[in-house]
């Protein structure tokens, strides 16, 4: 198999991953959430916190400024 053939078999595969993964968030009901530092985006390395679904890893919110400085003195 030659590097372009394995390179689209594995996009292929991250394609399918990624709407199983959007399909379990849709139907997720976020029964919980955290404040956990999630990176801004999927190519960055800079981080942001945000609330986040426990269940499906779904960023859900912004915490507000009180919440943020609870977290931040953890």
């Amino acid at each position: 198999m030659g590097k372009s053939q394995k390179v689209a078999t594995l996009l292929g595969e991250r394609q399918k991953i990624e709407k199983e993964i959007e399909d379990i968030q849709k139907s997720c009901q976020h029964p919980t959430k955290s404040i956990k530092n999630v990176r801004e985006r999927l190519d960055s390395q800079t981080t942001v916190v945000r609330y986040v679904c426990d269940e499906c890893s779904l960023i859900i919110g912004i915490p507000n400024n009180d919440e943020l400085q609870n977290y931040l003195k953890q």
